[in-house]
């Protein structure tokens, strides 16, 4: 992905988006983009299912919470939430977060190289409220648990290595954690409405069982300078939001995504989207409908984010209108998806088949608003890469 800054806005159907802290009004300032005029085209009338996708793309279902995987033996899990995919051979693997407690843990999909079902199995148990967590550079899977005082897993895509609790990540409402392999650290964010943003650095890269926590400190700005301090008591006896003076502080941490020296996060009691560089240590805001004029937000209920090499981000909504929404490299935000008929819903756990040329992603309670209706599907597609 290259990095940018968001610096103007793209117009939606009489829709201004703010980026960068600064908002641009229409075509006195940049061609406005009307609707659809995503890489992708508008959305189409919904499928049986009532997915809307823009024409070319198709979707199905894999899995529903309390029914078994077809062609396996396996149960899937209540309430799917964070995933992440993973090579497997010439096949892959879709790991998928359990957001309820207690229970909770992670379950697997494994894939052929024509995207046929092989298996379902769990890969962890016996956790709480595992809502989102992040990939490794050596193909583990971090889930956390969204609880007062909740831990990290690592856990094995395969499901034939023992999940491990790593205690020296912090025991604090966690949410989701994106891998920076060029500085060799692990960017945490924290669900509560005066949270953190986290920075864990392993004393050996590739090894999680001991290392160093800091905190994010920062000014009040949208655009500023930060710096890192030490969390002194990692175990959470004190929050660890509170050990720090002048920790940043942010409303409602959500989905977590590193790509080419910056970590792009969400924070969903304000509704926006925030970018780390992390080689110039700078934090900006980059999407923020607060400063929407004119018309309804593009993008509202920001949760999950991931991302593509092309550059576009994937951000899944929590409400709003039930919708995975791009923004582009060129500063485009505009629906790629949308899911009618499940507004006591959200969408969780959006990620990229290795080779980029699917997309899962959950609807967590389905049409029914219960955690035993979960929806887990799969897009496929022209996507761009």
């Amino acid at each position: 992905m290259e990095r940018r800054t968001l610096l103007r806005a793209a117009v939606l159907g009489g829709s201004s988006a703010a980026f960068g802290g600064t908002l641009w009004r229409g075509a006195a300032h940049a061609a406005p983009a009307q609707p659809g005029a995503g890489p992708y085209g508008a959305l189409g009338a919904p499928d049986a299912g009532g997915l809307r996708l823009p024409a070319g793309f198709t979707a199905k279902v894999i899995a529903r919470s309390r029914q078994t995987v077809a062609g396996t033996s396996y149960t899937w899990h209540d309430a799917p939430d964070g995933g992440a995919g993973y090579a497997d051979g010439s096949g892959w693997i879709y790991v998928s977060n359990s957001e309820i407690n207690p229970s909770g843990g992670a379950s697997a999909v494994r894939f052929s190289s024509t995207g046929a079902v092989t298996g379902a199995y769990r890969v962890l148990s016996g956790t709480r409220q595992n809502c989102a967590g992040g990939k490794t550079p050596w193909n583990t899977w971090l889930s956390c648990e969204e609880v007062d005082r909740g831990y990290v897993y690592e856990t094995d895509p395969w499901g034939v290595k023992a999940a491990v609790r790593r205690d020296a990540m912090g025991r604090f409402k966690h949410e989701a954690a994106a891998a920076d392999p060029v500085r060799r650290t692990i960017y945490l964010t924290e669900d509560v409405t005066d949270g953190c943003f986290y920075r864990f650095t392993p004393t050996t890269w590739g090894d999680l069982s001991s290392g160093t926590l800091e905190v994010m400190v920062a000014g009040s700005g949208t655009s500023t300078p930060v710096t890192w301090a030490k969390v002194p008591d990692p175990s959470g006896a004190t929050a660890t939001r509170n050990q720090v003076a002048g920790a940043k502080r942010f409303n409602g941490g959500e989905g977590c995504y590193y790509a080419n020296d910056t970590c792009w996060f969400t924070t969903k009691g304000d509704n926006r989207v925030w970018q780390y560089d992390a080689a110039a240590q700078t934090l900006e805001l980059a999407y923020d409908d607060s400063l929407v004029t004119g018309g309804t937000a593009p993008l509202t209920g920001v949760d999950n984010v991931t991302g593509t090499p092309s550059g576009d981000l994937y951000i899944a909504e929590d409400g709003g209108n039930m919708e995975i929404c791009l923004i582009t490299p060129d500063d485009v935000v505009t629906p790629f998806l949308r899911i009618d008929g499940q507004s006591g819903s959200e969408i969780t756990g959006p990620a990229f088949s290795p080779d980029g040329k699917r997309l899962y992603f959950s609807s967590q309670r389905g049409t029914s608003g219960s955690s035993s209706g979960g929806i887990t599907y799969e897009v496929t597609g022209p996507f761009r890469g």
